[in-house]
C-alpha cells in the first residue's frame, strides 16, 4: 500500500492537469448527462426507441472524429492543444440545454458535446501515455479514471440535492429543476478547460517516433486490430447507460432515488480504478478486461431478470466494480499494443469502434424494450459480453 501512494504522488504532472480537468468536466456533465433521458421521457415524452437513437447518434459521431484528432495529434506532434480545444466546445454547448425545447434541440446540443469529445479524447490519452512510463501507465490511466468519476460523484450529488430541495421525492423530472441544474453546470465546464490550459504541457514522445503517419490501419499491428474486433462485438450490446436509469424508473424508482444509485456507482468506481490500474501493472491486462467483462455479463443479466428497486442499487454497485476494473485497463492496453509515434492514431481508432456500436447497440436496445420488454435489451447485452470475454482469453494465449 505504501508503494502505491508512493507511485501515485510520483505521477508526472501532465496526469495530475488531465485528472484535474477531468475531474471539473465530469462534475459538469454528470449534473446533466443523467437526467437528459429523464428529461427527454418525462418532460418532453420522447420514446425509447428515439432515446437510443439520440444517444447513439451523439456517441457516434463523436467516435468519427476521435480517429482523426488522434490522428491529427500524431501528424502535429501536439496533444494539448486539441485537447484543450475539444474541452472548450463542450463547455460551450452545454448553457444551450436551459432553452432545449424538443427532442431535436437535445439532439442538437449532445451533438455539440460529442464533437467536443471526439476532438480532445485521442489527444488528451496520448498525452497521458506519453507522459509517463510503461511501469506505471496502468496506475496513470487508473488514476485518470478515479478523478473522472470522483468529479461524476460530486455532479450526481449536487444534482441529487437540487432535485430533493425542489422537487422531494417525485418520480418524474420537472423543467425548472432540470434547468436550473444546467446553469449550475456551466461553471465547472469553464473550469475544466483552464484547468487544462493552464496545467498541461506538451510531452515529448518516446525515442521511436519517426517520421509523421498517414492513417493506415494495418500499420498499428494485427494484434491491435484483433483486439478491436473482439472489443466491438462487446460494445455492441453495451447500449448507452440512459437504458440502465430508464430501467430503474420502469421499477419505481423516484428521481432522487436514481441520482443516489448513479452516487453509488460512481463512488465505487472511482474507489477501484486506481489501485485496479496500478495492479494492471503487475498481472495480464488481459485477465483483468476478461474478469470485468465476465462480471458485466453478470450484472446485464441481472438487470434483465430484476424486479425490485433494491436489484437497482446492488446492480449499480457492481456496476462500478466493473468499471473500475475494466475502463481504465483497456486503455492502458492499447497503450501495450502499438508503437509511440501511433499512440494518438491507435486512440482515435479505439474510440472510433467502441463509438460506432453505440448507435446500433442503443438501437437495438430501444426496439427490444419497446416490442419485447424492458429487461430485453440487458440479456442481449449479457449474451455478447459473454461472448467478447470468451474471444478475448483466447486472443490473449500463446501461440
Amino acid at each position: 500500500m505504501r508503494k502505491f501512494f508512493s507511485d501515485l504522488r510520483g505521477l508526472p504532472r501532465n496526469v495530475w492537469a488531465v485528472g484535474a480537468t477531468s475531474f471539473l468536466m465530469d462534475i459538469s456533465s454528470e449534473m446533466v448527462v443523467n437526467l437528459l433521458p429523464l428529461f427527454l421521457a418525462n418532460v418532453l415524452g420522447v420514446g425509447t426507441a428515439v432515446i437510443g437513437v439520440v444517444e447513439g447518434v451523439a456517441e457516434s459521431t463523436a467516435s468519427l472524429l476521435k480517429v482523426f484528432s488522434g490522428w491529427i495529434s500524431d501528424r502535429l506532434g501536439t496533444r494539448k492543444w486539441l485537447a484543450v480545444a475539444g474541452y472548450a466546445l463542450s463547455a460551450a454547448g452545454k448553457p444551450f440545454l436551459y432553452i432545449a425545447s424538443s427532442w431535436g434541440a437535445v439532439a442538437g446540443v449532445r451533438w455539440v458535446d460529442r464533437v467536443g469529445k471526439g476532438i480532445r479524447t485521442a489527444p488528451r490519452d496520448a498525452l497521458v501515455a506519453d507522459s509517463v512510463d510503461e511501469r506505471h501507465r496502468g496506475l496513470a490511466f487508473g488514476f485518470h479514471r478515479a478523478a473522472d468519476t470522483a468529479g461524476a460523484l460530486l455532479g450526481i450529488l449536487g444534482a441529487l440535492v437540487a432535485v430533493a430541495l425542489t422537487q422531494g421525492g417525485a418520480g418524474t423530472l420537472g423543467l425548472s429543476t432540470f434547468r436550473a441544474i444546467v446553469l449550475v453546470s456551466v461553471v465547472p465546464a469553464g473550469l475544466a478547460v483552464v484547468a487544462l490550459a493552464a496545467g498541461a504541457r506538451e510531452a515529448r514522445r518516446g525515442s521511436g517516433a519517426g517520421p509523421r503517419p498517414e492513417i493506415r490501419f494495418r500499420g498499428l499491428g494485427r494484434r491491435f486490430l484483433g483486439f478491436l474486433a473482439i472489443v466491438a462485438v462487446f460494445e455492441l450490446g453495451n447500449s448507452a447507460d440512459a437504458f440502465l436509469v430508464l430501467r430503474a424508473q420502469n421499477l419505481g424508482a423516484s428521481v432522487v432515488g436514481i441520482l443516489g444509485m448513479l452516487a453509488a456507482f460512481n463512488l465505487v468506481y472511482s474507489l477501484v480504478s486506481a489501485p485496479a490500474g496500478a495492479l494492471s501493472d503487475r498481472v495480464p491486462r488481459r485477465a483483468l478486461i476478461v474478469g470485468g467483462w465476465l462480471a458485466y455479463a453478470g450484472i446485464y443479466l441481472g438487470l434483465g431478470l430484476a424486479g425490485a428497486v433494491w436489484n437497482m442499487w446492488l446492480l449499480y454497485v457492481l456496476y462500478g466494480v466493473y468499471y473500475g476494473v475494466a475502463y481504465g485497463t483497456a486503455k492502458a492496453l492499447v497503450a501495450d499494443l502499438v508503437p509511440a509515434e501511433l499512440r494518438g492514431t491507435a486512440y482515435g481508432t479505439y474510440a472510433l469502434v467502441v463509438g460506432a456500436m453505440d448507435l446500433p447497440a442503443s438501437a437495438i436496445a430501444g426496439v427490444l424494450w419497446q416490442t419485447v420488454s424492458p429487461g430485453a435489451p440487458f440479456l442481449f447485452g449479457s449474451a455478447l459480453a459473454l461472448l467478447a470475454a470468451g474471444a478475448l482469453w483466447f486472443w490473449g494465449r500463446p501461440r
